[in-house]
């Protein structure tokens, strides 16, 4: 099967650094977002004039979530999330906001149009994503899969996995997330965390203290 080059750009969003990444094809005008953050001016400036076809949210804490309104308004586009966390978008308890006031305070935006569910197929851009379902840092994490690109959210970091303190998460279920779907992809797949430098999944498998 064919796979068409796409081309990524991280914006650390917000007192988080939370990554945010335009996905896009490198001959056009057109990409999906993934996880707008806090503070989303960088972003919001860089697709000004392009066609957003999508925002999906690899889980829905504050930090994720906190530019979804401002993309929304600007470019019209659907939110995809999974169903385990689908009241959090509207519930700021849920998404952790209120918890650090210090931070900016409570984040709510509407429903999810469209929700994610592990083994979906998610076509956008043109071509085939691959959803996978891998809770543990929140019950709704999902990671996306395409040629060697996973965008996993906060399950996996360069040396580190995601933490499973807040409400909802588990650290057993991280580990299997890790294990069972995150390691049977191949060692070059390139991992680009909600937090953090990319790496890949033969270097954590290798290096990571945590797993």
């Amino acid at each position: 099967m064919e796979t068409k080059q796409i081309k990524i750009e991280t914006f650390p969003l917000g007192p988080l650094q939370t990554n945010a990444y335009l996905v896009s094809l490198p001959e056009g005008n057109r990409g999906f977002v993934i996880d707008p953050g806090m503070d989303p001016q960088p972003l919001l400036k860089r697709i000004e004039h392009m066609e957003i076809e999508a925002i999906v949210l690899t889980h829905a804490h504050f930090d994720h979530i906190g530019g979804v309104d401002a993309v929304r308004r600007l470019k019209g586009c659907p939110v995809y999330l999974h169903d385990a966390e689908a009241e959090w978008l509207t519930n700021p308890k849920r998404n952790g906001s209120t918890m650090w006031p210090e931070l900016g305070g409570a984040i709510t935006t509407d429903p999810a149009e469209y929700a994610l569910d592990d083994g979906q197929e998610l076509k956008l851009l043109g071509i085939v994503f691959q959803v996978l379902h891998t809770p543990g840092h929140s019950p709704g994490s999902v990671s996306l899969v395409y040629g060697n690109h996973l965008f996993g959210g906060d399950v996996l970091f360069r040396l580190s996995v995601g933490r499973t303190d807040l409400p909802g998460g588990d650290q057993q279920e991280l580990l299997d997330s890790i294990h069972d779907k995150l390691f049977k992809l191949p060692d070059e797949t390139i991992v680009y965390p909600g937090h953090g430098s990319r790496t890949t999944i033969g270097y954590e498998r290798e290096h990571n203290p945590y797993v």
